[in-house]
């Protein structure tokens, strides 16, 4: 693994497990560390990593969000161990059918992340929104609707964490970014908060567990 991806790793599920006092955290890492650094086909590590969720399933609601990382973890990682043209062909194109509902939105946010890191800009919403994802572009109102109501809270970055908090409420549940709302509007908020400012955040949270964990594994990847 990368070091980012392996800071972000670890910080996700060390931080769930300390919020919902998971004591079996320790070694579910070690098991998703595992399956990350086999060396294999990629949909089969998919495979290998539903089996820890489903060995640890105290942890299932980071599951998708973990289906990212691995997902990044082949780009940056797997994909030099293959051919050249590897993702153009047909092998990899069935991977991508087959695997076309997994992951979350994250997955968007730490590639834009990568591009920062190899532009050396700091990440900034309007950027990863309307440079990033086009939403402005007429051939990209798919993600325009996605990201509708982080587009319409856009603010919000420049407001408190009790205040993105709040608005979180108001998400409609089955959105694409419901579950991500307050996460992602705090990191653009806040990109590398102290240690106070992420007890706050977690303190505002409506999930802690959850919101905690992915607050910290974008920073991490960020930082990493």
């Amino acid at each position: 693994m990368e070091a980012n991806i392996k800071s972000a790793v670890a910080a996700g599920i060390s931080t769930y497990g300390r919020v919902d006092n998971i004591d079996t955290k320790t070694a579910f890492l070690a098991r998703v560390e595992t399956v990350f650094d086999t060396d294999g086909k990629y949909i089969d590590k998919l495979a290998l990593l539903d089996e820890a969720f489903d060995d640890y399933p105290l942890f299932d609601e980071l599951r998708e969000v973990y289906v990212d990382l691995l997902l990044m973890n082949f780009f940056s990682t797997d994909v030099q161990k293959l051919e050249e043209d590897y993702l153009d062909s047909e092998e990899w194109e069935k991977i991508e059918d087959e695997t076309i509902d997994r992951g979350t939105e994250l997955l968007n946010i730490f590639l834009y992340l990568r591009e920062c890191k190899d532009d050396e800009i700091e990440p900034d919403l309007d950027d990863y929104l309307k440079e990033f994802l086009l939403v402005d572009e007429d051939e990209f109102q798919d993600e325009h609707e996605i990201y509708e109501d982080i587009i319409a809270n856009q603010i919000l970055v420049e407001s408190t964490f009790a205040e993105i908090a709040k608005t979180a409420k108001t998400i409609q549940p089955g959105t694409e970014v419901y579950e991500l709302f307050y996460a992602i509007l705090s990191f653009f908020s806040e990109i590398n908060p102290n240690e106070a400012q992420f007890a706050e955040y977690e303190s505002q949270s409506g999930n802690k567990a959850f919101d905690a964990a992915i607050y910290q594994i974008i920073v991490n990847f960020y930082k990493g």
